[in-house]
């Protein structure tokens, strides 16, 4: 039997090749085969067993078997009430979590009646200023019995407050919420930008979370780590994975600084995902994830508990590979995307409506994206056997060269000093814009394919209904917020906001005191001027 060196330079050279580069989406080369010479590592150290460390085939022993992914569709827009009736739209659809997207004032840490929030309040997710409006999205929805994910970072701890005063209100206790909340302050300075702080005490305000829930709320996870972000501002999948975990061990060494056992918050870390359209490079990216995770808390922090070790991960389709031109071509790439997340072992997964790179999803767009998940767990097959692609020499191949990658990138960022010193001096920024710039350049120089963008175009574009959101909507939060301003007891939610402060100040756990001052009607944008006052604002310094 011939080596694979020897059937290269023979029998495949007897073979005609296209003229075109053969790599993946982020641009590393593919090889035209692979053989065993290419896999490294035996199956126990590098594979392992569905459930048993490193995790690499699966972090549960039955994987889909025993139950499928949690499917969530990423909802919200208008007032709390439109977002309410999606919420309940979803449920009777068979979603069995909720998702939940806030505006950009929200976002951003500012009330819907503050002047920066003039024209974007209820765009791109619901509004939020109060518990009132906490209290109204999840309206005759059960907080004990439903799973909701929040995608909100630097006023995390505020609409967390909201959510468990909501829960306190229908009388579920804070160890009966389950749930997820983004929180991921890192990946903000590195990629999404939506901060009000600078780095240092945006950190401590996670870890103030990430130790509160450990105590006081056990089923949340208090942190969504996420690649998504990264991604979407056009990193690699290298550097995805490289940053994202580099992000993750941040997180880590500074709850154990702060004096808490690894094994006391571990479990409840949780991770978030691209999910792009190079399918193989996709599934190896999620493979490679839960080893090097496994492997980093095992033997770096001296993780004891097995699901200190897991990588559960939530996981998206691509929302930048989403077109404008040809938008029904997006249900096929959303369907690649989400069979190479069930592929690679989700947890849960959202998959992106047609119509999100013109708008807000319409109800059937919505629909469609759901349905497309129900089809790949019910009619594929996919999900009778774990790992299906696991011992697949091209699989295994990409995802060792994954982990080589990313782990490089790791080892340059501890040599910083760890990710805060990195974002400091710009290092994963500067990393993500020539990756990004590299791609944008193979896109016009026709080295890769968008197809309906730079290759099978065609000159009358598809129209298709779109939602609409009105304009009125967005006075009437405007006065609603006044008004329960001006109705409520000033001085009290003065005096809470002062407490606020003084924890700011004195190191403390800002967690019960902002729940305090919700309780008493205090606003997003109120909580988030007191972190301004007391830490300061943040400039990116690309941009000074």
């Amino acid at each position: 039997m011939s080596t694979k060196r020897q059937w290269l330079d023979s029998t495949y050279k007897k073979g005609p090749e296209r003229p075109v580069r053969f790599s993946t989406v982020s641009d590393l080369e593919i090889e035209p085969l692979y053989t065993p010479e290419d896999v490294t590592g035996g199956y126990e150290s590098a594979l392992g067993n569905p459930g048993e460390y490193p995790y690499t085939r699966g972090v549960y022993e039955s994987m889909y078997r025993g139950r499928l992914w949690t499917m969530r569709q990423f909802a919200g827009f208008g007032l709390a009430e439109d977002t309410n009736r999606r919420f309940h739209f979803l449920l009777a659809q068979g979603q069995d979590g909720l998702s939940t997207a806030f505006d950009m004032p929200g976002l951003m840490g500012y009330d819907a009646d503050h002047e920066r929030a003039r024209g974007e309040v209820g765009r791109e997710g619901v509004s939020v200023s109060s518990v009132h409006d906490m209290a109204r999205l999840f309206d005759r929805i059960p907080l004990d019995k439903v799973s909701t994910s929040m995608t909100i970072n630097c006023s995390a701890s505020v609409l967390l407050a909201m959510y468990l005063v909501v829960a306190e209100r229908q009388g579920v206790p804070w160890d009966k919420v389950a749930g997820t909340i983004q929180n991921d302050m890192l990946k903000e300075f590195i990629a999404q930008k939506e901060w009000i702080c600078p780095p240092r005490p945006s950190l401590r305000i996670v870890t103030d979370m990430i130790e509160f829930c450990a105590k006081r709320v056990p089923r949340w996870h208090a942190v969504s780590i996420s690649g998504y972000h990264i991604r979407e501002a056009g990193s690699t999948a290298v550097q995805e994975l490289a940053f994202t975990l580099a992000d993750g061990i941040c997180y880590v060494e500074d709850a154990v600084a702060r004096g808490l056992g690894v094994d006391e918050f571990a479990p409840r870390l949780s991770f978030f995902w691209d999910l792009h359209n190079d399918f193989l490079e996709e599934v190896a990216k999620l493979r490679a994830a839960r080893r090097m995770w496994a492997r980093v808390m095992k033997e770096r922090f001296g993780a004891k508990n097995p699901r200190s070790m897991m990588l559960r991960t939530h996981a998206q389709t691509a929302g930048v590979s989403l077109t404008a031109q040809q938008p029904l071509n997006n249900v096929v790439r959303v369907a690649i995307q989400a069979l190479a997340g069930v592929m690679g072992g989700v947890q849960s997964l959202h998959t992106n409506s047609l119509d999100e790179t013109l708008a807000l999803p319409t109800e059937q767009s919505v629909m469609v994206a759901l349905r497309t998940q129900q089809l790949i767990a019910e009619e594929t097959g996919v999900t009778n056997t774990i790992d299906p692609l696991g011992g697949s020499y091209a699989v295994e191949a990409l995802t060792d060269r994954m982990e080589r990658d990313a782990t490089d990138y790791i080892r340059r960022i501890d040599e910083m000093g760890g990710m805060i010193k990195a974002i400091e001096t710009g290092y994963p920024q500067r990393e993500i814009a020539d990756a990004a710039f590299t791609y944008q350049r193979q896109l016009e120089q026709g080295v890769k394919t968008v197809v309906g963008v730079n290759k099978y175009s065609i000159p009358e574009e598809i129209k298709i209904e779109t939602l609409k959101i009105d304009p009125a909507m967005e006075e009437m939060q405007v006065q609603r917020v006044r008004k329960m301003k001006r109705a409520r007891n000033a001085m009290a939610v003065r005096e809470a906001l002062a407490r606020v402060a003084e924890a700011c100040r004195e190191g403390e756990n800002l967690m019960e005191p902002i729940c305090e001052a919700v309780r008493r009607e205090a606003t997003v944008g109120e909580v988030c001027d007191v972190f301004r006052s007391e830490f300061g604002t943040y400039s990116d310094p690309g941009w000074i």
